[in-house]
């Protein structure tokens, strides 16, 4: 499959409203004390990671991309805004012509993070940063929960492939972020086709028990599915009887039918019950995908079983028990003086490491720059956070990359791109990060002692 890049049509209203009120209180007060022109750098990390896991995956660069592009206050918005008393004048002629004019580096989409891994790095003004926090935020924390989640389950498959078909378990719009997640961490096609149209993920999808259900007899309805879809398709059979549904599926459709789909009862049982009567029945190639409230420990407890594949729903959009990523936007550095006018300020100036003090949520300031170090074989040995520009050893990989430059898009790639990334760097890290057991982090965060943090 070729590399898509996604071309999905820019929001209606733009994205300038996905963002919380204080944000633009922040804005009025700082264009009122002369703030809001000082050069400020904003970061992304998380704390911890979900408890217990060992790594998480980066997602959503793509879409946060399109956001920032179309983050433009239109007149509808600033009417609104002014009318319920939410902006005043100034703030208003701010927002009017607001554009994102400074630079945004991350780490690769596809790539791995741990606590501490500064993995969205915003340079700018403050009024112009501070404004991207909500939509920043809101798509990072989602999409990298889901593609965490996405990426164990695909190691708990062992390359048996996986169809998310989580749709019908979220928001409408979560729903086909979730799809391009999961498809980043490996997980074969969804069900979801707005996400086929806008990302250029593969889809699958035959019928549910409802089709069964709404003919006279199963037989009937194999048949119907067969006479449209033709003899790859795969059938339903545990709206009744599994092995009687079994015998009529390949008395209907001959031992050369594509796969058979268990939805429900003891999956274990089932499977192994189905592979002997299809291969008694000489439907030998037949495939088996169970589907049914799976996860990655129910996926690994099935490796011994003779199935082909598996569909994941529930699990899936909700991050498995991680519904967020944890993550957080926190200023770490401003210029010295609130002289500076925009984020094209030289590189030269000063900037003042800041940083939060407060017990259970503590801040390292300044601007941090990150390498992931490895061995002489190529496997991960920690994530090294410095204060300065790194000096990577010969086997090491830096790890932020420009995303955007003085306002303009300069990192958007496809998610194909993003999906070999990730397989990339899984093979990175040591064996011991794809283990599902509880543990910390595969590989400790490093932080640089040189430099004054505040």
């Amino acid at each position: 499959m070729t590399d898509l890049v996604n071309h999905s049509p820019a929001p209606a209203h733009g994205t300038a409203l996905l963002t919380d009120q204080y944000e633009l209180t922040m804005l009025q007060a700082a264009l009122r004390s002369g703030a809001a022109s000082r050069r400020a750098v904003f970061e992304v990390f998380a704390r911890h990671l979900p408890h217990g896991r060992r790594y998480g995956v980066v997602a959503g660069t793509g879409r946060l991309l399109d956001a920032v592009e179309h983050f433009r206050f239109g007149p509808a918005d600033l009417e609104f805004l002014g009318g319920a008393g939410i902006a005043d004048e100034p703030t208003l002629a701010f927002l009017e012509s607001y554009r994102f004019s400074g630079n945004i580096w991350g780490y690769s989409e596809g790539d791995c993070y741990f606590p501490g891994s500064p993995i969205l790095v915003v340079e700018g003004t403050f009024a112009e940063a501070v404004l991207l926090e909500t939509v920043t935020l809101s798509i990072l924390n989602h999409d990298c929960a889901i593609a965490s989640a996405a990426s164990r389950m695909v190691t708990a498959a062992d390359d048996r492939p996986l169809i998310e078909m989580g749709s019908r378990r979220t928001h409408e719009w979560a729903a086909v972020a979730s799809a391009r997640a999961a498809y980043l961490a490996g997980f074969a096609s969804t069900s979801n086709v707005r996400a086929a149209y806008e990302h250029g993920i593969p889809s699958a999808g035959t019928s549910a028990h409802a089709f069964s259900l709404v003919h006279d007899s199963e037989r009937d309805a194999f048949a119907a599915q067969l006479a449209a879809l033709g003899p790859a398709t795969t059938l339903l059979v545990d709206t009744y009887d599994v092995p009687r549904a079994v015998r009529t599926a390949i008395e209907v459709a001959g031992p050369g039918l594509g796969a058979v789909r268990i939805d429900s009862g003891d999956l274990p049982v089932l499977a192994r019950q189905v592979r002997a009567l299809l291969d008694e029945l000489g439907a030998k190639h037949t495939r088996i995908v169970l589907t049914g409230d799976l996860d990655e420990y129910s996926i690994a407890a099935l490796g011994a079983v003779p199935v082909d594949g598996y569909g994941v729903g529930t699990s899936l959009v909700t991050g498995s028990g991680a519904p967020t990523a944890a993550l957080v936007y926190k200023l770490v550095a401003r210029a010295s003086s609130a002289s500076s006018a925009s984020s094209a300020s030289s590189a030269s100036e000063d900037l003042v490491p800041v940083a939060k003090r407060s017990v259970g949520k503590p801040g390292r300031g300044g601007r941090k720059w990150a390498v992931r170090q490895r061995d002489e074989h190529g496997t991960a040995l920690a994530e090294r956070v410095s204060l300065v520009p790194p000096d990577p050893g010969p086997h090491d990989r830096e790890l932020l990359v420009p995303l955007v430059t003085a306002g303009e898009v300069v990192g958007r790639e496809g998610v194909e791109a993003a999906r070999a990334r990730h397989r990339v760097t899984l093979a990175e890290l040591p064996p011991y990060a794809l283990q599902l057991s509880r543990g910390y982090p595969a590989i400790p965060t490093v932080f640089d002692p040189n430099g004054d943090e505040s």
